[in-house]
This record gives structure tokens, C-alpha cells and sequence, in this order.
């Protein structure tokens, strides 16, 4: 395969956890197999550094950030004390210091502008931050994932992905644009008044600090491990709800037409079903904790405990009735910063969990490439006992050998399950066997670099998806500086060319928005793509599957025409492919039963026989249709 043909998924959006709570990879010949869920220490503590190296340039932004709202907290509690100062002033016996007030004022006025204009560089600067960070992650993760064998994404979930990229890496924002404020407040602003309370009376201090101590008892109690369970049980129950959409999404269409509406949103529903009861025993878990936190750090019950005490003290003769005033303006202050703190680490534990899922990505090991590429000495390509299983102990491809001669077609058949897609994927190295080897003019395909190789090897997606570009662009999504003359040439030879030119815009139409093709366009479009690079060896699994026959039989006599010294490999179930083709190789439960000329395969009688009397005897899908109804590959995509 020379282009990657992109799956775009959507992002989804999911229902904030509530305020307060808590919330292996093979190496060698399979690389493939290894994923981030199951990898290995070594690929995770790989995932951990390029994670930190990637965070790392923006330390000293981040501490400036940082910085700038300590300055702030600080500055911001001057107004209270200028307060403070004021009333002790003007309460105090005799004509009041009209210099000392003014004096107070005015350093109360500067701290709220220092507080200002210190608050509003680090939300500016954070936020700023923010977008770099997030930029650096999905670049990060768009080469990960550009490199990480095809093979894994078959066992990957769009809506999983989807996430990671989109979700997870948002995730980050509150951690770096909000975070530090609350945090930073949350420390320094309780202890800076704290220290200043000392200063005017160490028992009310103490008495003010009841409610704060009243509220951080109970925080263990939202950290114990149930909540922790709940906490991955709810990310796990949000994740179904985004794959059973996908899912039902991508087939909407089959599930419209043969009316199985009801079913297809079976999923869906047991899925958020699912998600209603865990977010249900999630609340009952920590709405009790939360909302007493919420009490004991509510103004009513801080100047209750306040007055409560500062009026025992004054009644017996031990505090000043102005000293008992900062303590209701700080006392304030104390709770408020700590009740704002169970936002900053429910930030925090999301941002966590983010970076979790994307070093698991991160981790993910990319296909190996030879330290000395080796150069194939022309365009045979052979399977030496081939073997090859998805998971471990359960093979696909059991010790298959097979040999594709340049200039030859050789047609691949059998039972659906049988191998088929699986083989011809090794080819590209979308997977590398578990044993024996594939080479390509005599060199294995693991020395190979991979650039070499997708300039060799060419290959044609059953199932085709376009990106959202100009069909031309599509079209030369390998060779971006072909020209257009090249770019008609071989959408002529795909037999797409007089579609195109229908179209609004022509090739320069956009694929959805003025340009909608059937599943039989959008294959011959990949078809042409692929023609475009024209690699010595071209793979094609089910090329043709959802085009008419007369379009297949235009399609099949340009690629006759075009054969000359190429190594084809079809995947075909239609029989005049088949018959067209210059060997068949029967492929069922993952071994080669038959081999040879079609026509010579016949005579034997053999299983080869049996499998063309099979869909002999069955009539093709165009006849059976009722008059008419559109032909295969005709809906739109």
C-alpha cells in the first residue's frame, strides 16, 4: 500500500464526573501484536520519556504560569487586609491617621491591580500553553499511529481512537490553563493568611481552621479503592456508549434498509443503560462525602464557627471586637481557595488518566525498520511456511507456500474465513508472519525499508474509504506532485474518468460535499490511485466487489493491458476474475489445497472444482435483484 487511507472518527463528549469525587508487545517477527493496553514495562517507561519529552520544552512556561499566580494569590489578599487595617483605624479611639488610611487604600488598590494584571497573564500565558501542548500530543500521536503496523489497528475500536486523539488530549487543558490557579490559590492563599492570623490571635486561628479540618477529614474517604473502581468503571462505561454509536453509525444503512432499527439500538441502549447504573452507584458513593465537604466549607457555617468563637473570646475579655474582623474577611478566604481544590484535582486525576491512555498509545511499537535496508533484486515474491495468527495459540495462515512470478496474475479463492485478506496483507507488511518469511525479489520483507516498500508493493482496500479533499488529490494521495494528465490517465484505465467529469466541479470536486460515490466508485477511485504509483506489485483484494459487471469487465481488460513484468495478486470470488486469472490458488481454513491453471484445476475435479460448481450453481447477485432495484455498489457513500 503506498497511501494510508484515513478512518476519520468522531469525538464525543461526555458528562463531567461530580464535583468532589475521586474519580506486551511481541518483538521480532510480530510486531503487530504488540499494543499499548498490553505492552511491555520497557515500551511503557518508552511511552513515559517521549511523554515527558514531550512536555518538557514548555517546564519553564509552565513555571512562569505557576509563578504568576502565586504573585497574583498573594496580591489578591492585600484588598482584605487594607480592609482590615481600615476598620481597625477608623474603630480605634481618637481622630483617625488620614495618612495611614490613604496609605492602606492605596496598597489595597495595588494589589488588586498586581492581582489583576498577574491573573490575567498566567490565564493568557496557561491558555496559550495549552494550545502548544495540545499540539505537540496529536502530532505525536498522528506519527505513533502513522507508524504503528496496520495490523493493530485491526483490533483497535474507531470510537477508542477517536478518543484518545480528540478527548484525551483535550483532557489536558484544565490541568494546564486552570488547574495551576486553583491549586496554587488553594495553598497559598490559606497560608498566607494563616500566617497573618497567627500574628493577631493564635486561638481564633485555631477555631477558624475547624471547618477546613473538617473538610480535608473527609477527603480519604472520596480516595478509597471503590471510589478508584468506580472511577475506571464509569471511563469504561462512557467508552461503550462512544463504540456502540460508531458502530451503529457506520450501519445505519444496512440496519434502515432491513428494518432492524430496534435491534441495532439494542446495543446502544444496553450500553447507556449500563452507564446510567454506574453513574448512579457512583453519585450514592460520594454525594454524601461531597455534600458535607460542601457544608463545612460553605460561608454560613465558616462565619457561624467564627462568630461563635470570636465572641467567647471577647465576652471573656481575651480579644479586641476589632481583631475579630480580618478573621470574617480571611476566614473566608481559607475555605474558599479548599473548596476550589476539589476541582483542581478532579482536573488533575482526569489530566492522569488522559496521559495514561495516550502513553498507552505512544507505546505502541512501530514497525521495525533494518538497520541496512537490503535491495530486492527484482519482483518475485514468495511464502516460505508462512504462518500467522491475530492472537496468540489461534493461527489464520497455517504454514502456507505459495510463489507469485512476475507478469502473472494469480487468483486467490476460497471460503469466506478462510485466510484470504489475511495472506494478501502480508504482502504490504501490514503484519509480519509469526513464522517463515515473505520476499520480495529474495529479500525478506523485514529488510526492507519501508519506504522502499510501499513503492514496490501497491495495494487496493476491499472496503475504501476517501478523504474529505478534491477527487485529485485522492487520487494522487502517494504522488502529490503528479500532474493532472497522469491523474486522468489512470482514472481512465479504473474506468472512473467519465463519473468524475460529471461531476460539479470535476476533479476538483470534494468527496462529500459535491462529490457522493457509490462504494463501486469510491473502489475504482482507489483503484486509480493505485495505478497512479505504479508499483511492480499490485495486490487487490476484492477491487472490483461492488462494481457492475460491464464496469468489472472494462476494469479487468485495462489491467490485462497493464500486467506486462507486474506480480498481481487478486483476491476474487467472481469466476470470470477467476478464469481471466494465470494461476488460482484455492485458500481454505488457512492452507493451500490447490494450485494451478484454472482451466487445468477443473479437469482434476478436486476441491477447486467443487468450490467453482458451488458459485456456479448460485446466480449472481444482479440477476436475483427484482427489476429495477439498484445493482451492488450502487448506494451512495
Amino acid at each position: 500500500m503506498n497511501p494510508t487511507e484515513l478512518d476519520a472518527g468522531r469525538e464525543r463528549s461526555a458528562p463531567p464526573p461530580p464535583t468532589g469525587a475521586n474519580p506486551g508487545a511481541a518483538t521480532g517477527t510480530n510486531p503487530e501484536t504488540g499494543s499499548g493496553a498490553g505492552a511491555a514495562s520497557g515500551e511503557g517507561s518508552g511511552a513515559d520519556v517521549a511523554t515527558a519529552g514531550l512536555l518538557r520544552p514548555y517546564a519553564g512556561t509552565f513555571a512562569a504560569v505557576v509563578l504568576l499566580q502565586v504573585v497574583g494569590s498573594v496580591a489578591g489578599l492585600a484588598p482584605l487586609l487594607a480592609v482590615v487595617e481600615l476598620g481597625r483605624a477608623l474603630l480605634s479611639p481618637g481622630p483617625a491617621d488620614h495618612g495611614h488610611v490613604w496609605t492602606v487604600v492605596v496598597w489595597g488598590a495595588g494589589g488588586l491591580l498586581v492581582r489583576l494584571l498577574c491573573t490575567a497573564a498566567s490565564t493568557g500565558i496557561g491558555h496559550l500553553l495549552d494550545t502548544r501542548v495540545q499540539l505537540a500530543l496529536r502530532r505525536a500521536l498522528a506519527a505513533r499511529l502513522g507508524r504503528a503496523p496496520i495490523g493493530w489497528f485491526s483490533r483497535r475500536r474507531t470510537g477508542e481512537l477517536a478518543k484518545v486523539v480528540g478527548e484525551d488530549v483535550s483532557a489536558v487543558h484544565p490541568f494546564i490553563a486552570h488547574a495551576p490557579g486553583e491549586l496554587v490559590s488553594a495553598f497559598v492563599v490559606p497560608l498566607v493568611s494563616l500566617v497573618y492570623l497567627f500574628t493577631v490571635d493564635w486561638r481564633l486561628t485555631l477555631i477558624t481552621l475547624i471547618p477546613v479540618a473538617l473538610a480535608l477529614a473527609l477527603v480519604p474517604l472520596l480516595m478509597t479503592p471503590a471510589r478508584q473502581r468506580e472511577q475506571e468503571e464509569y471511563d469504561a462505561a462512557m467508552g461503550r456508549i462512544t463504540d456502540s454509536v460508531v458502530e451503529f453509525v457506520r450501519g445505519i444503512a444496512v440496519v434502515k434498509v432491513f428494518g432492524g432499527t430496534g435491534s441495532a439500538h439494542r446495543g446502544f441502549r444496553v450500553a447507556a443503560d449500563a452507564f446510567v447504573d454506574t453513574f448512579r452507584r457512583w453519585v450514592r458513593g460520594v454525594s454524601g462525602v461531597a455534600a458535607g465537604m460542601q457544608v463545612a466549607l460553605s460561608p454560613p457555617f465558616v462565619l457561624l464557627t467564627v462568630l461563635t468563637g470570636g465572641t467567647a473570646l471577647i465576652v471573656h475579655g481575651g480579644l479586641a471586637p476589632a481583631d475579630l474582623l480580618p478573621f470574617l474577611l480571611l476566614g473566608l478566604g481559607l475555605t474558599a481557595p479548599v473548596a476550589g481544590l476539589g476541582h483542581g484535582f478532579d482536573d488533575l486525576r482526569a489530566a492522569q488518566r488522559a496521559l495514561g491512555r495516550i502513553r498507552e498509545v505512544l507505546a505502541v511499537p512501530p514497525l521495525p525498520e533494518p538497520a541496512r535496508p537490503a535491495a530486492p533484486q527484482g519482483h518475485r515474491v514468495e511464502l516460505r511456511d508462512v504462518r500467522f495468527g491475530y492472537e496468540p495459540g489461534r493461527e489464520v495462515l497455517r504454514g502456507v507456500d505459495l510463489t507469485l512470478e512476475p507478469g502473472t496474475v494469480t487468483a486467490l479463492v476460497g471460503p469466506s474465513g478462510g485466510g484470504k485478506s489475511t495472506l494478501a496483507q502480508l504482502l504490504p507488511r501490514f503484519s509480519d508472519p509469526t513464522h517463515g518469511s515473505v520476499t520480495l525479489g529474495g529479500v525478506d520483507l523485514r529488510q526492507l525499508a519501508s519506504h522502499d516498500l510501499h513503492r514496490t508493493v501497491s495495494f487496493v482496500f476491499q472496503d475504501v474509504r476517501l478523504l474529505r479533499a478534491p477527487v485529485a488529490d485522492n487520487i494522487a494521495l502517494a504522488l502529490p506532485h503528479a500532474d493532472r494528465e497522469e491523474v486522468v490517465r489512470v482514472a481512465r484505465l479504473a474506468q472512473i474518468h467519465e463519473r468524475i467529469s460529471q461531476l460539479p466541479r470535476g476533479y476538483d470536486s470534494v468527496i462529500g460535499e459535491d462529490a457522493e460515490l457509490s462504494g463501486g466508485e469510491a473502489q475504482r477511485i482507489a483503484l486509480a490511485r493505485a495505478l497512479l504509483t505504479d508499483a511492480p506489485v499490485l495486490v487487490l483484494d476484492e477491487a472490483t466487489a461492488f462494481a457492475d459487471p460491464r464496469t468489472e469487465q472494462a476494469v479487468r481488460r485495462a489491467l490485462e493491458g497493464l500486467t506486462g513484468e507486474r506480480t498481481v495478486l487478486v483476491i476474487a470470488h467472481r469466476l470470470e476474475t477467476v478464469a481471466a486469472a494465470d494461476t488460482a490458488v484455492l485458500l481454505e481454513d488457512g492452507r493451500i489445497t490447490e494450485r494451478g491453471r484454472p482451466s487445468e484445476l477443473l479437469d482434476r475435479g478436486g476441491a477447486f472444482a467443487a468450490f467453482w460448481a458451488t458459485h456456479t450453481t448460485a446466480p449472481p447477485d444482479d440477476r436475483t435483484a427484482p427489476p429495477g432495484a439498484p445493482r451492488r455498489g450502487d448506494e451512495p457513500r
